[in-house]
């Protein structure tokens, strides 16, 4: 069987494509993968560019991408697979669809997620303020993944109830939810000492740490790996 030509859209999608076995034609600036062209960013992508590689597949995601961009490419023909997990439930799922639709099998754990989460899903020793922007200060709400594989290795958002899914928050609302702790990720926004300090100093007592924004938001092949270090760095001090 010829391999699929698959342009990825999605840097979650790029990194699980390569461990499953299949190097895009193409991909995003921020995909992380050397040697293969770019088609642009994931929100300004190059309509024309992706088309030239004539791939049998684009993948793409209803929020790293935009809807114009993917009716734009279903304007030339091309087939798109779309992969949107909300939540840790889903990753499972998604890496086995995005699998076979490249002709390829998911590893384990992936066909087995139900079991896999049973075994790994710990209760809530903390409870968490997770920024993801600056000026203004936001946060995400329970019905995104990160907050998600959050809740999976025991840490609770204290920003879960909000309405929007990614809430602007003030950081006398980020007080009066009385987190344990701030977990600062490296991405989308790229947070700093100066910002921990800063944070430190309008929620007196909150201890403001840092993790790999990727763990945190980049879903697929690396969630197993990315919970387990998680909660090692995170959580087994306070069990």
């Amino acid at each position: 069987m010829t391999p699929a030509r698959v342009v990825s859209l999605v840097p979650s999608a790029t990194e699980t494509l390569v461990a499953l076995g299949l190097r895009p034609v193409g991909c995003t600036r921020f995909c992380d993968l050397a040697g293969v062209p770019t088609v642009g960013g994931t929100k300004n992508v190059d309509v024309d560019a992706v088309a030239a590689l004539a791939p049998d597949l684009v993948i793409v995601n209803d929020e790293e991408n935009r809807l114009e961009d993917a009716d734009a490419l279903v304007a030339r023909g091309l087939a798109l697979h779309s992969m949107s997990p909300r939540a840790v439930a889903d990753v499972g799922p998604a890496v086995c669809a995005l699998a076979a639709s490249v002709g390829l099998i998911a590893p384990e754990p992936f066909d087995a997620w139900h079991e896999w989460q049973a075994r790994t899903r710990k209760p809530a020793h903390l409870s968490a303020f997770i920024p993801i922007w600056r000026r203004p200060w936001m946060s995400l709400a329970a019905d995104t993944y990160g907050s998600s594989l959050l809740a999976h290795v025991g840490i609770a958002n204290v920003f879960g109830d909000s309405a929007d899914r990614y809430p602007e928050v003030s950081l006398g609302e980020v007080a009066a939810r009385t987190p344990d702790v701030a977990l600062l990720p490296s991405e989308p926004y790229a947070f700093a000492e100066r910002h921990a300090r800063e944070l430190s100093a309008a929620v007196p007592g909150l201890r403001a740490t840092f993790v790999d924004g990727r763990d945190l938001f980049w879903w697929g092949i690396r969630t197993p790996l990315a919970a387990e270090r998680l909660h090692r760095a995170h959580c087994q001090s306070a069990e």
